[in-house]
């Protein structure tokens, strides 16, 4: 069964995290629980809040990882610009020619391309396919864009494997 790309990554976070709450800060709070007297005691309050911070973290990876895992790959289109996908844009105005992938909050990048599906940009462009014209407000402006090449998420994957 394919794995979203993000999926992976938080899982693995996921790991990571875990294995600190289980096994590092237990070990750090016995270590600085050794030093004596609790109520003066930096290294003790660093490790609790440390295990606070990863048991919050931990919590919001699970939540995350639910929600993407109960996404169901056979909804998202095939023929048309939704998660996942990788469109390029040609500026009707200056003919700048820009590519976007759709990602999760996880993985946006704007220098490298990747925007969320929920940013103003992503909004504009789900459903539209190849030749398709997108008005997008913009706080500098209106663009208009032209949908010049996609792949669609499955098409990604596909060359993945």
């Amino acid at each position: 069964m394919l794995k979203l790309p993000a999926l992976e990554r938080l899982e693995e976070e996921f790991e990571k995290v875990s294995r600190e709450l289980r096994v590092d800060v237990p070990r750090d709070l016995k270590t600085a629980a050794a030093h004596g007297d609790l109520s003066e005691n930096s290294e003790y309050d660093a490790a609790k809040q440390r295990q606070s911070f990863l048991q919050a973290r931990a919590s919001q990876l699970s939540s995350r990882i639910e929600a993407l895992s109960s996404l169901k790959l056979d909804d998202i289109p095939r023929d048309s610009i939704a998660f996942g996908a990788r469109v390029t844009l040609e500026d009707q105005d200056t003919g700048e020619v820009v590519t976007y992938e759709l990602v999760t909050p996880e993985e946006v990048d704007p220098r490298n391309g990747k925007i969320s599906v929920n940013s103003p940009i992503g909004r504009a462009l789900l459903r539209k396919e190849v030749d398709d014209e997108i008005v997008i407000d913009l706080p500098a402006g209106t663009r208009e864009f032209v949908v010049t090449k996609l792949l669609t998420l499955h098409e990604l994957l596909e060359k993945v494997d």
